[in-house]
């Protein structure tokens, strides 16, 4: 090939690449146009605050994001139970005030089907279970009653699949922790008993991790707080053990993304709060250390949002009204 030839190759290759990375300077600075800003590189594994909470809360009565923004509804004060609905919007970091939930409740389930935010169950008081089912709508802004849960009980964790919810575990009347599983179908307003936890827990921290439930953690009357953790096959309506937490605990910051489940704080031996964080990648049937979170915490709530693990509030305590209940926002980006 001749000199002249090459060198005419070499033009075309360096004039294609220029190209490229001038439509790449043009992407992010119409990007940076569009928004206003420059959008940040994303740093793994690391923690970082929201604006605080109007109102410290832990033991939420229910946790959900709907278009985008998470919704914080009842939960323990350091003096009462409430009803209020407290509106975190991620991108402005900024809170509003919502319709509030018609019973003051805390330290019960919630899921989001459709862009409605259910809550299950939870306690009205230190000593009344309740079975009450409530339903947000976000196009009316307001809440109704739907079909009552066939059992009572707090402390439960309530995971989506195929638009069905599965309530999983909690404590009841009876004081015991529950192996009861019961499934809602927001379609039809009806409910479903499923096959039964391995274990009895309550307080789980509970994900979706493709199509498997996964349910870790948890306190059980007879071992305290431990590790155990399960899986649940929707398709086959059966539970299996998978590797256990070596961080025994319940109460955590919880959820799922990526194919793993987080679990952050939570109580361990003797109501003491943690600060320890890892992950579940049932792929692997494996758990992984990760950064610590911050502050160390008991019963915040939790949320899932663009794939970032958001933690509200909490306390130092795991009694309701007891301690000292924080109002910080936690956020972790896996």
């Amino acid at each position: 090939m001749s000199q002249g030839k090459i060198r005419s190759i070499h033009v075309l290759a360096l004039a294609v690449v220029t190209i490229a990375l001038g439509s790449l300077a043009l992407s992010a600075a119409a990007q940076t146009e569009r928004t206003g800003r420059q959008v940040p590189a994303v740093t793994h594994n690391t923690w970082t605050s929201g604006a605080a909470m109007p109102t410290a809360i832990k033991f939420p009565a229910g946790m959900g994001v709907i278009k985008g923004e998470i919704y914080v509804v009842g939960g323990s004060t350091a003096t009462a139970v409430i009803a209020d609905t407290q509106i975190y919007n991620p991108v402005a970091n900024t809170w509003s005030t919502g319709t509030a939930l018609p019973a003051a409740t805390f330290d019960g389930a919630s899921a989001v089907v459709k862009n409605v935010l259910y809550v299950f169950g939870g306690l009205t008081s230190g000593i009344t279970y309740t079975n009450a089912v409530w339903a947000y709508n976000l196009k009316t802004n307001t809440w109704s009653a739907k079909s009552a849960m066939p059992t009572a009980r707090a402390s439960t964790a309530a995971v989506v699949e195929k638009n069905i919810v599965y309530v999983i575990g909690g404590n009841g009347t009876t004081g015991l922790r529950l192996t009861t599983v019961e499934s809602y179908n927001p379609a039809t307003n009806t409910w479903t008993e499923e096959a039964p936890l391995l274990v009895g827990k309550s307080e789980p921290s509970v994900g979706l991790v493709g199509t498997t439930i996964v349910a870790a953690d948890g306190y059980n009357a007879a071992s305290g707080d431990n590790g155990d953790n399960e899986g649940y096959s929707v398709s086959t309506n059966s539970w299996k053990s998978l590797t256990a937490d070596p961080m025994g605990r319940n109460a955590a910051c919880t959820g799922s993304t990526g194919g793993q489940l987080y679990v952050a704080g939570g109580s361990n031996s003797g109501d003491a709060p943690q600060s320890v964080t890892e992950s579940f990648r049932l792929s692997k049937n494996k758990w992984t250390t990760l950064a610590a979170i911050p502050q160390a915490v008991i019963a915040p709530g939790s949320a899932v949002n663009k794939g970032v693990l958001y933690c509200f509030g909490g306390g130092d305590d795991g009694r309701p009204n007891q301690g000292n209940v924080y109002s910080n926002v936690q956020i972790y980006q896996p």
